[in-house]
């Protein structure tokens, strides 16, 4: 192969060019959570290097995030070589909303706790447990580890949309949170999360089987959620309502040196 000429097409794409043939594109874009992807697709193997050289050189300041599927080390490999770090492992998982956990672990539900459905919390209230369960997490494992935020928001207001969220309540205080985007005959488990201090007293297990219940009543057989490969706790949780892992993928990260 000659050498491979890489084009800026706009402001988000790249191409790289070989005997007068695109061989392979590369292309970065925003998350709704401020967090840059990049992504490389390449024809020719010979043509990602120089792809990645010529995109990092012009996002230059720029903490840059990739995706991997689980068991594609080669292009893992390639990533790492442009200076990315494995930031995550996530799990993939696809589960009926028909699907209860076994009785006995039911009952452990939690007799005293509350669910207001989505859209009947309190704002105030709601807000103010969405900042204390996401200081929580970032002061534990970091709020990185949590599923991607795929819908947009502004920088500063961290609720994505105050209608999606359940609440747990527990001994009268806001405990615990759901939020659920659905679309179509799917839904999406966007993010699953109780006070440090009330867990394992039942909420997040009431919270998911509500969630379930709401998607079945409303026609919706399957729900899908990522989950931290370093999570147990909620691999545990899903798993116990017949939640099966269809993949998993690696983010990597490059940060400027």
């Amino acid at each position: 192969m000659n050498t491979v000429m890489i084009n800026r097409v706009d402001e988000a794409q790249w191409q790289a060019v070989a005997d007068e043939q695109i061989v392979g594109h590369g292309d970065v874009s925003q998350r709704p959570d401020g967090r840059l992807f990049v992504s490389i697709d390449v024809w020719q193997d010979e043509a990602f290097d120089p792809l990645a050289d010529a995109m990092l050189g012009e996002l230059p300041g720029a903490v840059l995030h990739t995706l991997v599927g689980g068991e594609d080390a080669e292009l893992a490999s390639r990533w790492q070589r442009a200076g990315f770090t494995v930031e995550r492992r996530e799990w993939e998982y696809l589960m009926p909303t028909r699907t209860e956990p076994a009785a006995d672990r039911a009952e452990q539900a939690g007799e005293n706790v509350t669910i207001l459905p989505a859209g009947t919390a309190d704002e105030q209230l709601l807000r103010a447990l969405d900042r204390d369960v996401r200081a929580q997490v970032e002061a534990a494992v970091g709020w990185h580890t949590m599923p991607a935020e795929l819908r947009p928001h502004a920088a500063e207001d961290t609720l994505i949309d105050p209608s999606l969220y359940a609440v747990a309540v527990l001994d009268g205080q806001y405990a615990g949170l759901i939020r659920v985007v659905s679309r179509g005959r799917r839904a999406r488990i966007g993010l699953l999360a109780v006070r440090a201090e009330l867990r394992r007293r039942g909420a997040g297990r009431a919270l998911l089987r509500h969630a379930l219940a709401t998607l079945r009543e409303a026609g919706i057989d399957t729900a899908w959620t990522e989950i931290d490969q370093s999570h147990t706790a909620a691999t545990t949780l899903f798993e116990e309502f017949g939640a099966r892992r269809t993949g998993h993928l690696v983010e990597l990260v490059r940060r400027p040196h």
